[in-house]
C-alpha cells in the first residue's frame, strides 16, 4: 500500500495512469501523449509497475503497458475504512472544535488573575450501580485512576483519602509532558458525600512543585435512584491565573468525557447512564 500511495504522489504518474485506464499505450505513444522524453516516461512507468499499478507486455520491438486495477481496488477499499473510521470516531472531532470555541472564549476574558473566581459548574448522571459502588469508584486508587483521566493520558497518580485532612491527589502524563493536581478532603460520608479541594499546579516553571494555576473545589454527592444512583459533582473555581485558560476552558468538556469513564467503569457488561448535564455561571 505504501509503494501505491507514493507512486501516485507525482502528477505525472497519476497522468500516466489516467492514459492507460483508458487503454494500454506504447512507452513512445505515452510520451507523446504527455509531451515528456521518453526515458522520463519509461522511468515513470518503471515506478508504476513496481507498485503494481501496471503490467508491461513485450511486442517485437514496442513495449506495451496496460493498467493493473486490482491495487487500486484494495487501495479504494482501505481508503473507504479509512472513512468509516473517520466517520465513526467524528465526535472526538466536534469535542476538540469545542475546546477551542471555549479557549477562544475564554482568552478573551483572561485579562488578569482571579478572572474566573466563583465560576460554577454543575454535572449529574444516573450510574447504573449502587451509591456504595459508586463510593468505592471514587475513594478507591486503583478503581479512581481507571476512569478519572482525560482520553490517551496515563495515570501516575491518583488518590482521594476518604476522610477530612485527607489527601486528594491526579498526576498523568502524555507524550508532551506531566500534569498534576493537590488538594485536601474536607468532608467523606460514605457512601453520600465526598468534597475536596484539588489545585492544578503549572510545572513549565523554575520550582519543580508548580505554582498554583487555579483551585476546583470539588462536592459529590451520591443519592440512591430508580435505576441506580444519581450522581452530582459541584465545583465552583478560585485562585485563577491567566495561564489557566485550557483548563478552565477544558472542564465542561473534560468532565463530560470522566463521568461517561466512569459511568462505562461502574457498570461493565450494562451502562444505562443518563446524557451529562451541566450547567455553568
Amino acid at each position: 500500500m505504501d509503494r501505491i500511495a507514493a507512486a501516485l504522489g507525482d502528477a505525472a504518474r497519476w497522468r500516466l495512469l489516467e492514459l492507460l485506464a483508458e487503454r494500454p499505450r506504447s512507452v513512445g505513444e505515452l510520451a507523446e501523449s504527455t509531451g515528456s522524453r521518453q526515458p522520463q516516461t519509461t522511468k515513470h512507468l518503471q515506478t508504476l509497475a513496481r507498485a503494481g499499478l501496471v503490467t508491461v507486455t513485450p511486442l517485437g520491438q514496442r513495449r506495451v503497458y496496460a493498467v493493473d486495477t486490482a491495487p487500486l481496488s484494495a487501495l479504494v477499499q482501505r481508503l473507504r475504512e479509512l472513512i468509516e473510521a473517520g466517520e465513526a470516531h467524528g465526535g472526538e472531532r466536534d469535542v476538540i472544535a469545542r475546546y477551542r470555541a471555549a479557549i477562544e472564549a475564554d482568552t478573551a476574558a483572561a485579562d488578569r488573575d482571579r478572572w474566573a473566581d466563583g465560576r460554577t459548574f454543575a454535572f449529574e448522571r444516573l450510574l447504573a450501580a449502587s451509591p456504595d459502588v459508586v463510593w468505592r469508584h471514587w475513594v478507591d486508587p486503583g478503581l479512581l485512576s481507571s476512569w478519572w483521566a482525560p482520553p490517551s493520558m496515563t495515570v501516575t497518580e491518583c488518590v482521594v483519602e476518604p476522610r477530612p485532612g485527607g489527601r486528594a491527589v491526579l498526576e498523568f502524563r502524555d507524550a508532551e509532558g506531566r500534569y498534576r493536581s493537590e488538594g485536601v478532603v474536607h468532608t467523606a460520608e460514605e457512601p453520600e458525600r465526598l468534597v475536596f479541594d484539588l489545585s492544578v499546579l503549572d510545572l513549565s516553571g523554575r520550582d519543580a512543585a508548580g505554582e498554583v494555576s487555579f483551585t476546583g473545589h470539588y462536592d459529590v454527592t451520591l443519592a440512591e435512584a430508580p435505576g441506580g444512583t444519581r450522581l452530582r459533582v459541584d465545583l465552583r473555581i478560585t485562585e485563577t491565573t491567566v495561564g489557566a485558560v485550557p483548563h478552565i476552558a477544558g472542564i465542561g468538556t473534560g468532565w463530560g468525557q470522566v463521568l461517561d469513564h466512569l459511568a462505562a467503569a461502574v457498570t461493565p457488561t450494562h451502562t444505562e447512564a443518563a446524557p451529562t448535564k451541566e450547567t455553568r455561571s
